[in-house]
């Protein structure tokens, strides 16, 4: 089982204008640990620097200082060690059609990390893993479904895809990036409850990437609340979001559709 802490990391950028040169620190001396079998929702709002997060997890971005370390050893950024590490950190983006290459097919896109980091297997050990991750998101299996493309698929049967594919390495980490924000509102519990559920059954340690903290209260055990690069609050999610202790996370919680606090505000005034 993969355990992956983010020590005392800082990200800056030294930006130039003309003459004129300064550093922003987007992310600033933040610390957290995702361990096997549970979820840690990092939420703030944009610009908070949680992409960035993201981004140093997927090794994209060096950091300026601190370390990333994978079951006790910093990760190498370089050669088997980095090839070992992308293999256990795996990455659900945004918006599941940018992330998809339109030219290629469903299995295309499935069967490529799957021969990348499991090699040896035959074709047909190959074909029957594929069909395996289409079962394990709750999509067709069939042949026929495998050679669509991702135009013609729903926008939720795209992001069930992207996690297939975050999935076919058999990673020990999953970083999911705003993963259903992109999608129809009639369909994010579906792609939500599937993420839980592939947590639960496969032992995952996920990293759920949102500024919603309604959804991060239902679908994660450890709550960090980012605000200009630096970690304000964390906590157990019920403690985080029913008894905040730092302004903007009550901030943050007052925005949150609660349709029960209408209810309690009439009955208050009755």
């Amino acid at each position: 089982m993969t355990t992956l802490e983010v020590r005392d990391v800082v990200k800056e950028y030294h930006l130039r204008s003309g003459f004129r040169s300064s550093t922003l620190t987007a992310v600033d001396h933040v610390s957290f640990t995702l361990a096997p079998g549970r979820t840690v929702a990092l939420v703030g709002q944009s610009g908070s620097g949680k992409s960035t997060i993201a981004k140093l997890l997927m090794q994209l971005e060096r950091p300026t200082s601190g370390q990333i370390v994978m079951d006790g050893k910093p990760v190498r950024r370089r050669g088997a060690g980095l090839r070992e590490y992308r293999k256990e950190v795996q990455m659900v983006f945004q918006d599941p059609f940018a992330s998809l290459n339109p030219y290629h097919t469903i299995e295309h896109h499935l069967e490529r990390p799957i021969r990348l980091h499991q090699r040896g297997l035959s074709p047909e050990e190959v074909r029957a893993k594929v069909r395996s991750l289409l079962e394990r998101v709750r999509l067709d299996s069939s042949d026929e479904f495998a050679r669509r493309r991702p135009h013609e698929l729903s926008g939720g049967q795209r992001q069930r895809v992207a996690i297939a594919r975050a999935l076919a390495p058999e990673p020990g980490i999953l970083v999911a990036d705003e993963p259903v924000s992109m999608l129809d509102v009639s369909i994010r519990l579906g792609v939500l409850n599937l993420l839980a559920g592939l947590q639960r059954e496969e032992n995952l340690g996920v990293l759920y990437i949102t500024h919603d903290l309604a959804t991060a209260r239902h679908f994660s055990d450890e709550i960090l609340v980012m605000y200009r690069g630096q970690i304000v609050e964390r906590g157990p999610a019920d403690d985080v979001i029913l008894n905040p202790q730092h302004e903007y996370t009550r901030l943050l919680a007052e925005a949150a559709p609660d349709p029960e606090r209408r209810l309690r505000e009439l009955s208050a005034s009755a």
